[in-house]
């Protein structure tokens, strides 16, 4: 009888839980997606300022 009692209990959680993993899963994989994507675009921006400033700097210089 407890065989019985723990098996329903673990057919009757493991939806729940493995739909948790998925759900976490998803989210974590969202969330790490879009740090690396605003780290990269502000290695971008930085770039193009760097850029900028250097370009300033040179046609001031010119003058």
């Amino acid at each position: 009888m407890p065989e019985d009692l723990f098996w329903g209990v673990v057919y009757s959680l493991a939806p729940t839980v493995l739909i948790g993993l998925l759900f976490w899963f998803i989210m974590r994989s969202i969330i790490r997606a879009d740090g690396t994507e605003r780290k990269v675009y502000a290695e971008i921006e930085a770039e193009e300022r760097a850029k900028l400033d250097s370009e300033k700097k040179l046609s001031a210089s010119k003058q």
